[in-house]
């Protein structure tokens, strides 16, 4: 199981591992062993609240396929189960992005102060420019 939160958790059943062979240089190591790893993970059919499902499909990112699947590859490791481990706790940091609630935002109005540090600022600016014309005699 991995732990999202305090009350929410997705099943190991939940989750496909699948190994296949790592891409890049690595010698014979990369030729003869699978020891990268796609984690699949559909959205719609887990056990997750709706909320965080709606938030999930809403994402726009790249791992997330049109059918709303997780796809993630993992391959930064020589050994599959380093490599199976980075891929869940990618799998947690993506959900843990949207299972967070945000703030929300309460638009407030700029002092008389500040706008009035804005407003002599602006016009000092304004007179150090205007010493910068032509000399005339």
């Amino acid at each position: 199981m991995i732990q999202i939160s305090n009350n929410v958790t997705i099943p190991a059943g939940e989750i496909e591992f699948s190994a296949i062979r790592a891409q890049g240089a690595g010698g014979q190591n990369v030729n003869k062993v699978s020891s990268a790893i796609h984690l699949r993970f559909d959205i719609g059919a887990s056990s997750l609240p709706e909320l965080l499902k709606q938030r999930l499909l809403g994402l726009s990112d790249q791992r997330i396929t049109k059918d709303g699947v997780v796809v993630i590859k993992a391959q930064q490791h020589r050994s599959q189960e380093m490599n199976k481990e980075e891929a869940l706790q990618r799998l947690q940091e993506l959900v843990q992005s949207v299972a967070v609630t945000r703030k929300k935002r309460r638009p407030t109005r700029p002092t008389r102060s500040s706008q009035r540090k804005r407003l002599d600022s602006k016009t000092r600016r304004g007179a150090v420019k205007l010493t910068r014309g032509k000399v005339t005699d």
